[in-house]
């Protein structure tokens, strides 16, 4: 891989957003929706979306389709990709990284069948399902 490529890669690494995206993405055992991102950062939907679809063009995630739901994952067949989520997932550490895993944990317990089936809700009726799940708000 070419010193400009990397360089645009690291880049794309270098806004907040897509580093706290990617970071989740590295650290979470499964692939995620938009939704669960959004709920896990309390970002808006577009500034994930955005965030996403330059990770995706710059090849270091993927998306499996399932119906209406795209489940995001980082694309780690690339060595130079694995290498980098390992740096990732080593160097994101305290605030808001450890927020963004809080609250993703949480969000994943709202799945069924590990799937998400809930959407984008608004924060009030996500504590709400929260709390019926049992889960401290």
């Amino acid at each position: 891989m070419e010193a400009k490529i990397k360089a645009e890669i690291l880049k794309i690494l270098g806004d907040p957003t897509r580093l706290r995206v990617a970071h989740l993405l590295v650290a979470s055992p499964k692939s995620l929706c938009v939704c669960e991102i959004v709920d896990a950062l309390k970002l808006l939907q577009y500034r994930v979306s955005k965030s996403l679809v330059m990770l995706r063009r710059a090849g270091l995630v993927d998306v499996d389709r399932n119906g209406t739901w795209g489940y995001y994952r980082p694309k780690t067949e690339d060595e130079t990709n694995h290498v980098l989520f390992d740096f990732v997932k080593e160097y994101c550490s305290g605030e808001p990284f450890d927020a963004d895993l809080a609250g993703l944990s949480k969000r994943l317990v709202l799945r069924e069948g590990e799937k998400c089936v809930v959407g984008f809700l608004p924060e009030k009726e996500l504590q709400k399902l929260l709390r019926k799940k049992g889960v401290a708000a």
